[in-house]
């Protein structure tokens, strides 16, 4: 992460949903440099596991867990559940905050999750996400078509937005 000041600490996410933990960076990261600040918090709820990883997707194989791990726990947990069953989203809330103000937008991507990982791209749960509609994974999805339907982009689109109906950035920068 970019840290212009040298010596920010890392912000424990103690929150219980994705906009409670992006607020939590970001209040953080206001206070320490006195800065307007954007933080976002992103994870994959899977419909037959409750919602899980949900918040805990970075570490649902547990605190030291690597991304391999976390796909490998969430391919155990669905075994045997048929693909109609294997509905799931990844969700980004991006968040901004300065002294007055705090805005938060959603982004969500639909999809499934496939019975094992397909394709080389991405990271963490890209290769078992298939983006519905489009019968790939994120891990097989070309840069372009990625950004087009990113659930990141569509937060951080949809805070643009409201940062501008808000007078907090301009409509045409120049």
């Amino acid at each position: 992460e970019v840290d212009p000041h040298g010596n920010i600490p890392e912000v424990e996410e103690t929150g219980t949903s994705f906009e409670e933990n992006a607020f939590l960076k970001a209040r953080t990261i206001a206070k320490i440099t006195g800065l307007p600040s954007v933080a976002d918090d992103t994870g994959l709820e899977v419909d037959a596991l409750g919602g899980a990883p949900g918040i805990f997707s970075a570490r649902y194989a547990g605190e030291s867990c690597t991304y391999e791990d976390n796909v490998k726990k969430l391919l155990s947990e669905l075994s045997g559940i048929a693909t109609d069953r294997r509905t799931a989203r990844f969700i980004t809330v991006a968040v901004y905050v300065d002294k007055e103000t705090e805005l938060s937008a959603e982004g969500v991507v639909e999809g499934v999750i496939t019975e094992k990982p397909e394709g080389f791209g991405g990271f963490g749960y890209d290769p078992v996400f298939s983006v519905l509609d489009m019968k790939k994974t994120y891990a097989e999805l070309s840069d372009e078509e990625k950004n087009r339907v990113s659930h990141r982009g569509k937060a951080i689109w949809s805070l643009i937005k409201k940062l501008r109906e808000n007078g907090l950035i301009a409509d045409n920068p120049s």
